[in-house]
């Protein structure tokens, strides 16, 4: 197949291309790199700062390349960096003149947005805490851009007319689930939808044993986005205990580096805090437990169930607060014991469900039922 895959988010798309090449199929990454992470691409589709004429030269010079494919696939209906009336047009002319279009469920979209904070199916997530809205400005903020705008009509749109979507993460999964909206083809938005994993691709070295001395714990800022993903909270935590064992724990953090900065300031590290509201493991959450990097953050059961895994926990499951985070890690550091097998599930639960060849091979498989 040809197929092209457009947008990225925490170089999904170029892991996902990787794994399609790999099963000998022709495949074009387009996209800005994500921004500042800058991952790598085929077509480069960056937008600097002011030139904005110059930006929309290179997106007209580059659209006659954007055809002819069995499938192209959106990494989220904001695809570009334009604005939604102006993204519009452009996912006509993809539509009309490419074979299958899927949608992909990978981040913030109108439905995140506004099932999680209306209908609220998760006990917890980026906007909502059990039955109550989470109220912080970063939260509002998102439901401001999505809602009542026009990135709903975008949205909802493309999830009606497109052939199929794709979830990456059980909490993405749960909440399309919930969309009941009639196509034209009398399928509803959710039938269209199937759950697949995240790609990585395994380091040819990793680390499972410890061997004593400090817990190294790393921790990656995203800039601006601190307090939505709970990474304030969790360096609270992370920073009381670093007083309290100043000997047993070692705090290394990155804050806004580029992708290959960022993977080299991680490797060496023993346990990552990552993603305080999520139920699973994201993409950089699996970059490190392929490196034998213990997982902090989202190991709810969904989390498992949704995979099939009745053997492996890897994750320490914190719940959204500082003080399940602080516990969580204190033991961690009194039971130095645990981080050896803890590191070789980590290793072994990727392998079983995030191999980037196993993962391309379900999205052919989702790709060829169209």
């Amino acid at each position: 197949m040809r197929i092209l895959l457009l947008g990225e988010y925490s170089n999904v798309h170029n892991t996902l291309a990787k794994g399609l090449r790999a099963l000998g199929h022709e495949v074009t990454v387009a996209s800005d790199g994500d921004s500042w992470k800058d991952y790598p691409r085929d077509i480069d589709l960056k937008r600097e700062p002011g030139q904005r004429l110059q930006f929309l030269w290179r997106l007209l010079k580059a659209l006659p390349c954007m055809r002819g494919y069995d499938v192209v696939q959106l990494i989220n209906p904001m695809f570009l960096e334009l604005k939604a009336e102006r993204i519009m047009p452009i996912y006509r002319y993809l539509r009309k003149n490419n074979k299958k279009v899927v949608m992909g469920s990978f981040g913030m979209d109108y439905y995140w947005v506004s099932v999680n904070s209306d209908f609220r199916p998760l006990r917890y997530s980026d906007f909502n805490f059990a039955d109550k809205p989470r109220t912080d400005i970063e939260a509002q903020r998102y439901r401001d851009d999505w809602i009542g705008t026009p990135k709903q009509t975008l949205n909802e749109t493309i999830a009606v007319d497109c052939d199929g979507i794709a979830a990456c993460l059980y909490e993405y999964w749960a909440t399309y689930n919930e969309v009941h909206t009639t196509c034209p083809d009398g399928l509803q938005v959710r039938d269209k939808m199937r759950f697949i994993p995240l790609p990585i691709v395994l380091p040819e070295i990793y680390h499972t044993s410890f061997y004593g001395g400090p817990l190294k714990l790393f921790a990656g800022i995203s800039r601006g986005r601190s307090a939505y993903k709970g990474t304030d909270i969790m360096l609270s935590a992370a920073k009381a205990l670093k007083e309290k064992y100043p000997d047993r724990l070692e705090l290394r953090i990155a804050e806004g580096v580029p992708f290959d900065e960022y993977q080299r300031m991680m490797d060496g590290s023993d346990a990552i805090l990552d993603q305080l509201y999520s139920y699973t493991p994201s993409m950089n959450s699996l970059l490190a437990m392929s490196k034998g990097i213990i997982v902090i953050g989202g190991g709810e059961p969904e989390n498992y169930d949704i995979l099939g895994e009745k053997e492996l926990r890897p994750i320490i499951n914190v719940q959204p607060n500082e003080k399940s985070v602080y516990d969580e890690l204190e033991q961690l550091i009194l039971h130095p014991e645990r981080i050896s097998e803890l590191k070789r599930q980590s290793v072994e639960y990727i392998r079983r469900h995030h191999d980037y060849i196993k993962v391309a091979e379900q999205y052919v498989r989702f790709y060829s039922k169209l």
